[in-house]
């Protein structure tokens, strides 16, 4: 299986209301149908809160 990338990651949160906490960015790409590896990424991330999806997307790809 292929790593997640930015695209994923877009597609896996659309409809993501913000400022959205771990938890609900979580359902949020389950119910989007997303990769297993990304819901995961996402449930480990150590921010439990995020303003925008800048910041998912730095917090996914660059481990803040």
């Amino acid at each position: 299986m292929a790593k997640p990338n930015p695209t994923d990651l877009q597609k896996a949160l659309k409809d993501a209301n913000y400022p959205a906490d771990r938890d609900s960015l979580v359902e949020r790409a389950k119910d989007n149908g997303a990769d297993r590896q990304l819901v995961d990424q996402l449930a480990h991330l150590k921010k439990g809160r995020f303003e925008g999806p800048d910041e998912v997307q730095k917090a996914v790809f660059k481990g803040k």
